[in-house]
């Protein structure tokens, strides 16, 4: 019963684009109530090679376009040479592509009822999935930060609920199989209701989801540790210092860490955090 429930949430993560398509900046607002208009910003000149005449299938947004992200803390990702840009741009389209592929034949070999096919083609799509798959590029798959979560849609919210559900779960590999069905809910979550109440929320448990030891995907976690807090300075999580941590244990960047152990100290209120802001910050700067 388990495999069959893994493989249905992948098959439906492949017709969707859930694991590899990303939010862009403020595209239209999906499910809901039909929330009020909002004023959304004009695209920036299209990037060479992107055909964005092109509109992406129901469910799957493109990736957005270089630059268009704003990197943890408030200034751009660093500037990048684009010798790889269209590489992972292919790569990502390669991965759409492939588990397009396995669904649609998944679902001629159930339409002939040829229950052995169907069964390998179910193996092969779960053995994908558990691949390791790399962002590579920061400013390719973290949404901006200046999506806001502006509504309460009870659409995201039953994803988030449910993503919930298997996150932490299980051992062994159980336990692996929960954490990317809970990062594809998060991040379908994102790409559909960009500008949900609770955006904030899923971006602090996929930092959590990329830091664990499924994933064990630095800066990745440490990118959407900040997305929570900076769609949401008031967030309850504490994202602040669990980015602060990967900066200085994970990443080496001494210089993000202090900044990040700073804002623990002017933004938090727990003790402890403070505390061990405090400690850190006397650790660095004696070792400067």
């Amino acid at each position: 019963m388990f495999r069959r429930n893994v493989c249905t949430l992948l098959l439906v993560a492949a017709g969707t684009g859930g694991l590899f398509a990303q939010a862009p900046p403020l595209p239209p607002v999906g499910g809901g109530n039909n929330p009020p208009p909002v004023n959304i910003p004009a695209p920036d000149p299209v990037a060479p090679g992107r055909k964005d005449d092109l509109p992406p299938r129901p469910g799957e947004l493109l990736p957005p376009r270089p630059g268009e992200m704003n990197r943890p803390g408030g200034s751009t990702f660093p500037t990048r040479s684009a010798a790889d840009l269209e590489l992972v741009e292919r790569v990502i389209e390669a991965r759409r592509t492939y588990a397009r592929s396995l669904k649609e034949l998944h679902a001629h070999y159930v339409e002939t009822n040829d229950r052995a096919r169907a069964k390998q083609v179910e193996e092969e799509l779960i053995a994908f999935h558990r691949l390791p798959m790399h962002a590579y590029r920061l400013d390719l798959d973290v949404p901006s930060a200046k999506l806001q979560p502006l509504y309460n849609q009870p659409d995201a919210n039953k994803l988030y609920q449910q993503a919930l559900t298997y996150k932490g779960r299980g051992v062994g590999s159980d336990f692996g199989d929960n954490m990317r069905r809970a990062e594809i809910l998060l991040q379908q979550m994102l790409t559909n209701y960009p500008q949900s109440n609770r955006i904030s929320d899923a971006a602090y448990h996929l930092g959590d989801i990329y830091e664990s030891k499924a994933f064990k995907q630095y800066e990745r976690a440490a990118a959407y540790y900040e997305r929570c807090f900076q769609w949401d300075s008031k967030t309850p999580h504490d994202a602040r210092i669990r980015a602060a941590r990967i900066y200085e244990r994970d990443l080496k960047d001494y210089g993000k860490a202090i900044e990040l152990y700073r804002m623990v100290r002017e933004y938090e209120t727990d003790s402890a955090q403070i505390q061990e802001a405090n400690r850190r910050l006397s650790e660095m700067n004696a070792r400067r």
